[in-house]
């Protein structure tokens, strides 16, 4: 048998490379889509032609990590925030974008359960990042970009002045 045929193991990557991968890919898609890492901490809309609102909130910018929140603006009706909305944490020194959840005012642990087998956190993982690649992706076809983004003054509502 070919050397190629015994070890066809090393050609196809793990689903732990798959989701690094994938971490790395969201990465370059938000950067290229709306440069968070430049951009000061604070609100953000982007506007194109669709007639669906992008919410961009830079939450935390830190010297190797940014943390954000993208959405639409819909209002859940169950939760009454804006839905789909991906909690995500950039990391610019290693260039990789984690969707964190995609629940509203939800953590990983409240969706899961305290306790949940490493799988499971691993495939919930996997869906939540294979959703941000397409939406991001999406969102650039729609034509959302650096350029379409409008900064938002903070409201009263949010509890800030």
């Amino acid at each position: 048998m070919s050397a190629v045929l015994d070890n066809r193991h090393s050609l196809l990557p793990g689903r732990f490379e798959f989701l690094m991968g994938l971490y790395a890919e969201n990465y370059h898609r938000l950067t290229r889509l709306f440069a968070p890492q430049q951009l000061a901490p604070g609100r953000y809309v982007s506007n194109v032609d669709d007639g669906l609102a992008v919410h961009l909130h830079v939450q935390e910018c830190h010297p190797y990590t940014l943390e954000l929140e993208l959405t639409y603006d819909f209002v859940d009706a169950h939760t009454g925030q804006r839905a789909p909305s991906a909690q995500l944490r950039m990391y610019t020194d290693a260039h990789v974008a984690e969707a964190l959840h995609c629940h509203p005012g939800r953590h990983l642990w409240q969706v899961l359960g305290p306790f949940s087998p490493a799988h499971t956190v691993f495939q919930h993982r996997l869906r939540m990042n294979g959703f941000l690649s397409r939406w991001l992706e999406y969102l650039a076809e729609q034509g959302h970009s650096i350029g379409t983004l409008e900064p938002q003054p903070e409201s009263c509502e949010d509890g800030r002045e």
